[in-house]
């Protein structure tokens, strides 16, 4: 009871004035890194569609589909989006200065794990929702991966 007043009273008049913006400097390295695995995710499929429209082999397609469900471990197609995160450590620093926020670097971590997360998660939807097509007439398959990689992207 003794500390709840002067907590309450340090928080509205430190912190809380200041929440908007800290959270809008924050989402910006954090949105361009999301915004960066969705155009890795959607570069990597566009390269499978033309893949198969130039060679129409069943058999590579499935080659292609299961690289692109490595695309997550794959630190060098990764770390452009990574890269987009670390521009948090800038950020961060103020922060740091101003609030005492430590532990930056886990923060990036974080990030970058969730990143790595949401890009397994869309390539497992891929896979799934693209697995019953693959007996499908070659000629609409190209067409159902574009339907695929829309619908997971959404």
């Amino acid at each position: 009871a003794s500390v709840s007043e002067p907590a309450q009273k340090c928080c509205t008049e430190n912190i809380q004035p200041f929440l908007t913006s800290i959270l809008e400097e924050l989402m910006g390295p954090v949105s361009s890194g999301f915004m960066e695995v969705r155009s890795l995710f959607d570069k990597e499929v566009n390269e499978i569609i033309q893949d198969f429209q130039k060679t129409n082999d069943m058999t590579r397609l499935k080659e292609n589909v299961d690289q692109l469900m490595a695309l997550p471990f794959n630190s060098v197609k990764m770390e452009p989006c990574y890269v987009k995160v670390n521009l948090l450590q800038e950020v961060l620093q103020d922060l740091k200065s101003r609030f005492k926020v430590y532990h930056i670097d886990f923060v990036i971590q974080r990030t970058q794990n969730f990143m790595q997360e949401l890009m397994e998660n869309a390539v497992y939807t891929f896979e799934q929702l693209f697995s019953p097509s693959r007996q499908a007439d070659s000629a609409k398959v190209a067409m159902t991966i574009e339907k695929v990689k829309l619908r997971v992207l959404k």
